[in-house]
């Protein structure tokens, strides 16, 4: 009659540790847990220290913090921290651009905040892009000599995910861009690629908006775009969590994780300048039409999600340059579910 109660706190116990942690040491933690309480009797200074000790893991598992037994994984999952980070940041930043865009394709605004936000989130985007580009070269070529060596078997997975999410974005992305908002207005005709890439932006992060919170509103939609609403956000997911899988796996050495590290550098500088841009368009946002430069709870979400992703991805590309130091020197391939 006792064994359940004893066993009761070690299952939310447990839960605090990640996954790999769990399918390694589950059986022996979940022992251990119920013989030292049937003998020592309840604390909650020792469950509050074994929980601690769970939070301390699974930040270890995500590259947060130092991993005092294997350097390797911790480079490894720093590696995939950076891509869930600046993904978010790009999404967020890219919501408010486009939005940003729309308003300014039909008015100019009252006071120069607006522009300035523009330029900041503009230069911010270009060094996300300039970051991921110089991040996936190298990659490309580590996933191109796996195959060769045939040991691609752990990235086809992660390789096809990237390519199904990407393809539908685009492919989808560039369909529901005709319909953009700021088609028809002629403020932005002469400033290049920037309505086109705009229009884009705005298609592929339609999904980042607060008619989810209005289910009346959004029934109105046309079906199509109630399919992409739907379709778009599923995709995208596919897309990073491909990325984060892929940056766990890839076989890396020393020297190639401390090159992406200093690439994530680049890219939470990024991340900063966009929270710049951001924060200036929120604070200039009631200048013009309310109609065309209102931030709102969408706005301020933005601005969250990029300041907690620069934060995030500095930390994890921090991290990533330390672990990558260690004399090991090689980053092996691990399976699926592998701590």
């Amino acid at each position: 009659m006792t064994g359940g109660p004893a066993r009761e706190p070690g299952r939310w116990l447990l839960a605090c540790y990640p996954r790999g942690w769990r399918q390694r040491y589950a059986a022996e933690f979940t022992e251990l847990l119920a013989a030292e309480r049937a003998e020592l009797g309840r604390s909650w200074r020792r469950d509050g220290n074994v929980a601690a000790a769970g939070l301390r893991a699974r930040l270890a598992a995500a590259g947060l913090v130092g991993h005092p037994l294997d350097p390797d994984a911790a480079a490894r999952a720093g590696l995939g921290t950076i891509a869930a980070s600046l993904s978010a940041a790009v999404i967020a930043g890219v919501a408010s651009w486009a939005r940003i865009a729309i308003g300014l394709q039909w008015s100019a605004p009252a006071t120069p905040g607006i522009g300035r936000s523009m330029d900041l989130m503009s230069a911010a985007l270009l060094l996300l892009a300039t970051a991921g580009l110089l991040a996936a070269v190298p990659v490309a070529w580590a996933v191109l000599a796996a195959i060769a060596r045939r040991q691609s078997r752990e990235l086809r997975r992660p390789a096809a995910m990237i390519a199904a999410g990407a393809a539908v974005l685009v492919i989808g992305g560039r369909h529901v861009q005709n319909g953009w908002p700021g088609t028809g207005g002629h403020l932005l005709v002469h400033q290049g690629l920037v309505p086109g890439l705009a229009a884009f932006g705005w298609a592929v992060t339609m999904w980042v908006t607060s008619y989810w919170a209005h289910p009346s509103a959004l029934a109105a939609f046309p079906a199509g775009q109630l399919a992409w609403l739907a379709v778009s956000p599923a995709a995208t997911a596919c897309l990073v969590a491909g990325m984060v899988q892929l940056g766990r796996r890839l076989p890396l050495s020393a020297r190639s994780l401390r090159y992406q590290a200093t690439a994530a550098l680049l890219g939470g500088t990024g991340a900063a300048l966009l929270a710049a841009g951001t924060l200036s368009w929120l604070s200039d946002a009631d200048s013009g039409p309310v109609r065309l430069f209102r931030a709102g709870t969408i706005g301020q979400a933005c601005l969250a999600v990029i300041a907690i992703a620069a934060v995030t991805g500095g930390c994890a590309a921090r991290r990533s340059w330390s672990a990558s130091r260690n004399p090991a020197g090689t980053v092996t391939v691990t399976r699926p579910g592998a701590p």
